[in-house]
């Protein structure tokens, strides 16, 4: 059984951490683990204490890296759940369901007297869902601004200066040009001319009027459309970042999660790996618009099913809830993967683990593996399980 919305008190976590001769962290795998691993792993490096970060796609395989024998004073940190940890004194769990995995390891970061990159941490809550700078992030963002970190400005949020590059390969978004540099360039030849180091907030606010426009007056474009594109514009510009704004940082953090988890730690711990990193970006981004483009889609009750050949499911789900669903969830399914993003839950964790149950019953040899987070959740399974036994299963317990 999987332990979920349980973590450690902060003064017994924050005791083990400094005592500890080496220290685990094993993380899932989305942008705002890597993002609350890096700060971990950060300030663990700043006070010389020898760790190891693993990212981990299911609860199954965070598990079994759990409880691999460790010597006496090794404390393994999860961002996530794993199953049978809560009673183990050697393991830190950071698993609230409805609070970013960022925020809880801002808390043992400063509990540990280590100042958190606000920056790093602000990108970890965008990918979660949240916006930064409200609720129990507000300080995170005042304290990023009186450092000339962020400087919010016209336009959209992406990672790279290009326009057409940022756009063409952003998750944060879906337009008809998504996933095509050509064609966005096209669609931005009437207000984009010259180095974009030159570009004006007039020039900005001109691109922020096109993608919006596109984006809403797409074909297929839903009602969410018009909500989720405009949070991803008037972004917060990170002067001396690895990225041009913030929500381009969170876009990054949630492929490089998917596609290169080692360079996505790094990326959290403040390394120079950005183009590694954008090469992992950009793959991730032409494959997610163009499965979501050219798959197959059902509509059920409550689920709009995406079937595709090739592609992140887990980007197709998160992408195709927010710009393309009629309905309030979507299940993508691949080749022995699937991916459920909701707009509603606000932790698909128990949801999952009951799916993985249920699929189980009705494909025994499936060999399934699951994980679940803030509205969304991953399935693994054996290739050979027909895609209606996924849909029947989802549908059940959704």
């Amino acid at each position: 059984m999987s332990t979920e919305g349980r973590s450690a008190e902060p003064a017994s976590a924050t005791n083990a951490l400094e005592s500890a001769g080496f220290v685990r962290l094993i993380a899932r795998a989305d942008g705002d683990a890597l993002a609350a691993s890096g700060l971990l792993a950060s300030a663990l490096d700043a006070s010389e204490t020898p760790f190891q970060v693993t990212v981990a796609r299911t609860v199954a395989a965070r598990s079994e890296r759990v409880h691999t024998s460790t010597r006496k004073d090794d404390v393994t940190v999860v961002v996530g759940t794993a199953d049978a940890v809560a009673d183990a004194d050697d393991v830190i769990q950071l698993a609230t369901p409805d609070r970013p995995a960022t925020l809880e390891a801002v808390d043992l970061v400063r509990d540990l007297d280590v100042t958190p990159d606000p920056v790093v941490a602000l990108a970890g809550i965008v990918a979660s869902g949240g916006d930064p700078g409200a609720g129990e992030s507000e300080w995170l963002e005042t304290a990023a601004r009186e450092q000339g970190l962020l400087e919010q400005r016209p336009g959209v949020a992406i990672p790279t200066d290009d326009p057409v590059d940022g756009l063409a390969h952003s998750t944060r978004l879906h337009a008809p040009w998504s996933g095509d540099p050509d064609a966005t360039r096209e669609a931005l030849a009437d207000v984009v001319d010259g180095d974009p180091a030159d570009f004006d907030a007039d020039v900005h606010r001109a691109i922020g009027s096109v993608v919006a426009l596109d984006v809403v007056g797409a074909d297929g474009a839903t009602d969410t459309a018009a909500t989720t594109i405009g949070r991803a514009l008037q972004p917060y510009a990170t002067s001396d970042g690895p990225f041009a704004t913030l929500g381009g940082f969170a876009d990054v953090l949630e492929a490089t999660a998917s596609v290169d988890p080692g360079t996505g730690v790094a990326l959290a711990m403040g390394h120079d790996v950005r183009e590694r990193a954008l090469e992992g970006w950009r793959e991730y981004g032409r494959r997610a618009h163009a499965a979501l483009r050219d798959g197959s889609t059902g509509r059920y009750d409550g689920l709009f099913v995406v079937g595709i050949d090739d592609g992140p499911v887990d980007a197709v789900a998160r992408v195709g809830v927010t710009y393309r669903s009629p309905e309030s969830a979507v299940l993508a399914v691949g080749d022995g993967e699937a991916a459920i993003a909701t707009r509603d839950a606000d932790s698909l964790g128990a949801t999952l683990e009951r799916v993985a149950r249920e699929l189980t019953e009705r494909a025994p040899d499936a060999d399934v593996d699951y994980d679940g987070g803030r509205r969304r959740g991953y399935l693994r399974f054996d290739p050979d399980v027909d895609d209606t036994t996924i849909i029947a299963a989802v549908r059940d317990l959704l």
